[in-house]
């Protein structure tokens, strides 16, 4: 249950059933995790959702208004609040109307439960059949449009299964259904290149900031046979280690505890939860 909803700042639970996020998945969203009050990643946050705006050529709302609107949802210390923005109503069709005024929508949830042993001794993963497509002009933000993550996800239904890599059209590894990956491999640390589909997450992106060695690189699923030690990253759930992918099994390494631990410095609480 969500704790509060404003919709264009007004307490609300509904849209217009003629909004272009409903019909055509025309907008974006944040997901941002709360902790005392306070979003640790808000600004990488605001910069995926500008850099987002841009590419869809939606307006990019006022700092101080989301700030505002953050704090009025985020009525408990810790939780999660959901930011949305589409291109509004308009008329029926593709072509975007010059006259669409956005529609901003931010909510509050409760925080995530997730077992403390996740974290301790990591999550079974399974590889996807499903491929996801190319597109540049999206690839990286966080846009309205699900539908491939929804149909990787409804793969499989055994709950000790917690999460699924996704691949491209040519095998390349991409992400997780809902998270980022990082392998270590030799020694090195890799997270696969979002340049052409995915999602650039932004603890993703605070982690290769500051993880000595850690570094973009294309891998496929034979590459990931060669891994030492395998972590997923969300900014609602932080760093999982992944202690088995399909059948074949997984340490958790020092590189995953490192990630573990800058999430503690940025703010979070325990190794993620």
């Amino acid at each position: 249950m969500t704790a509060r909803v404003l919709v264009d700042g007004v307490e609300a639970d509904r849209v217009s059933v003629l909004d272009r996020g409903l019909a055509y998945g025309d907008g974006l969203f944040e997901t941002l995790r709360v902790v005392d009050g306070a979003a640790p990643l808000w600004t990488r946050h605001m910069a995926r959702l500008r850099e987002g705006c841009g590419r869809l050529g939606l307006s990019v709302p006022e700092v101080d208004v989301l700030a505002a609107e953050f704090a009025r949802t985020a009525c408990s210390p810790d939780g999660v609040v959901k930011i949305i923005l589409t291109r509004g109503t308009g008329e029926r069709g593709y072509a975007p109307s010059p006259r669409a005024a956005g529609t901003r929508v931010v909510m509050a949830f409760p925080p995530p439960v997730l077992s403390p042993d996740w974290y301790r001794d990591g999550i079974r993963v399974r590889c996807c059949e499903l491929r996801l497509a190319a597109q540049p002009k999206l690839a990286g933000i966080k846009h309205l449009n699900r539908l491939e993550q929804v149909l990787a996800r409804a793969e499989w239904s055994d709950a000790a299964v917690v999460e699924g890599l996704l691949f491209d059209q040519r095998g390349n590894l991409v992400s997780a259904t809902a998270a980022n990956v990082f392998v270590g491999i030799g020694g090195a640390l890799l997270t696969p290149p979002v340049d052409a589909c995915g999602v650039a997450g932004v603890l993703r992106g605070a982690l290769l900031d500051a993880l000595p060695g850690a570094r973009v690189q294309t891998m496929t699923k034979e590459d990931l046979v060669q891994a030492d030690e395998i972590f997923l990253t969300s900014s609602v759930r932080g760093v999982l280690p992944v202690r088995a992918l399909d059948e074949r099994a997984l340490r958790v390494g020092r590189q995953t505890r490192a990630a573990q631990s800058h999430w503690r410095a940025l703010g979070f609480p325990g190794a993620g939860a």
